[in-house]
């Protein structure tokens, strides 16, 4: 019989040299790159969503489930959840031929559809158990610290958070890729809600229809003002240029541009020539939630700012490059104004008048206390939008760059935009994705949830599970190695 120590000794070195060979094997292929696809794909529409939807985090035994909050085990999300996953799912039955993914985006839309609103719209989440949310409020909802938006269930919708935007772009695109008439009617539903939703003066509000009465504590509704915040307003814009373009409706086109001139008709005068999160009806800041306050916002102007970038390069009209100087000798002196520390350029707000730094503070501390006052103090001040580091230089040679351009060379910019520049995403990192799916299919994360009594004063709940964003976006990186792979 053969020495056993002698024979470990020979098959140690040939097991190091095998797995040192199988890493230099070749790079994934598209079956394996496929092959993962399906494995993750399979395990979130078979076992984890619910009739094709998706909250945005999940534990490992499924029991537990978070959108923006706790959900019930009937309800999924909207936005970051079911769209998201539609969305992509239609990406990757573009990108690989499989039917397979389009009827599982089929899944997502028959969820959604299911949960449209009779006005056209959708609100942050749909529920399948309808008698059961007002009491999920009362109880729930209504007592989380921090989210106003939730203190009381409306039963109107929300443009909040590109809620009903990208509802609607999920049909919209699952139309045109299947021409298939069972979404044609939703889809121009949720179209004339939009149009029907805007004001006159080109602006949406965040919530529509309007409701009798804001039952908050007495403070103003909010939720009928014209709206920048969230990507209110460009994200119906966004979209309906979108449907303009793949429709064939001016309709569409000609109030994408109202949107687009309320930019221009907002913009406070100098020497803050900025914009304001949110307006009244006599176009002066107006409060959103209590700590939202009713003033000039460099966060808003810095996003109006590209959004304008984004207009111009649309239609070639000059005139929304016209704000945009301004608003950046605005943004310099702001910054020069007040003195952050590095790296940090710019807070969230601005008073009116002296140009000062102002903060939302708490009043008590008691959670259910939402009342707020202001603070030129930024120690201990409520954590929502206090630092950014803007570059304004970049932002004023890209605007002197564009007006140089043609209307002709913008659209063209525009459109090459419109076709997507996917991240490059190489062998390695398509390797370990694959490798990272367990037992299941399912990519194992760290989740974080907020504590809902007082994030402020107790630490988040993390826990280890499934997260729905992050099973789009590596599913992205995965489509975009298999395009990468076909160029």
């Amino acid at each position: 019989m053969p020495n056993r120590s002698f024979c470990m000794g020979i098959l140690l070195p040939l097991s190091m040299i095998l797995c040192f060979s199988s890493s230099l094997e070749a790079d994934p292929t598209t079956n394996q790159v496929r092959a993962a696809m399906d494995r993750a794909t399979d395990f979130m529409m078979n076992t984890v969503a619910l009739r094709g939807g998706f909250v945005w985090k999940y534990a490992l035994d499924l029991k537990e489930r978070y959108g923006e909050l706790k959900a019930r085990d009937s309800m999924i999300w909207v936005q970051g959840g079911t769209v998201s996953v539609g969305l992509m799912l239609v990406d990757a039955y573009k990108a690989t031929g499989d039917r397979k993914y389009l009827e599982y985006a089929g899944r997502s839309a028959d969820a959604l559809i299911w949960g449209q609103l009779p006005c056209g719209g959708w609100h942050y989440f749909i529920d399948f158990d309808p008698p059961g949310v007002q009491p999920y409020y009362d109880s729930f909802f209504s007592r989380c610290w921090g989210w106003q938006e939730y203190l009381h269930y409306y039963g109107n919708a929300t443009f909040d958070d590109d809620v009903t935007a990208h509802a609607t772009q999920f049909l919209l695109r699952l139309y045109n890729t299947t021409l298939d008439p069972k979404y044609r009617r939703p889809l121009l539903k949720a179209l004339d809600f939009i149009l029907e939703a805007q004001y006159p003066c080109g602006a949406w509000p965040q919530r529509f229809p309007k409701t009798k009465e804001f039952p908050h504590h007495g403070l103003p509704d909010y939720t009928s003002c014209y709206t920048f915040n969230d990507e209110v307003i460009s994200s119906n814009i966004e979209l309906l240029l979108e449907a303009a373009r793949t429709l064939g409706d001016d309709t569409y086109d000609r109030a994408a541009r109202r949107g687009m001139d309320f930019y221009i008709i907002s913009q406070l005068p100098r020497p803050q020539a900025g914009w304001a999160q949110q307006y009244g009806f006599d176009m002066k800041p107006a409060w959103g939630r209590t700590f939202e306050i009713n003033t000039v916002s460099a966060w808003q102007t810095v996003e109006n700012i590209h959004d304008l970038f984004r207009f111009y390069k649309a239609t070639g009209d000059r005139r929304y490059l016209e704000p945009i100087p301004k608003a950046l000798d605005w943004l310099d002196s702001a910054s020069k104004a007040n003195k952050l520390d590095e790296p940090y350029t710019h807070t969230c707000f601005y008073e009116l008048g002296t140009n000062k730094a102002i903060y939302a503070r708490r009043k008590t501390p008691n959670p259910q206390d939402i009342r707020f006052e202001v603070s030129y103090d930024s120690e201990g001040v409520y954590p929502y939008a206090l630092r950014y580091s803007f570059d304004i230089e970049a932002m004023r040679k890209e605007c002197e760059r564009l007006a140089r351009l043609s209307p002709d060379q913008v659209r063209g910019e525009y459109e090459k935009s419109l076709q997507g520049e996917p991240m490059p995403v190489g062998a390695e990192q398509a390797e370990r994705l694959i490798g990272l799916l367990d037992e299941r299919g399912g990519w194992v994360v760290e989740n974080i949830v907020l504590n809902t009594d007082d994030f402020e004063n107790n630490p988040p709940y993390v826990f280890q599970g499934y997260n729905t964003k992050v099973y789009v976006k590596r599913m992205y990186k995965l489509i975009n190695y298999l395009r990468s792979m076909n160029q």
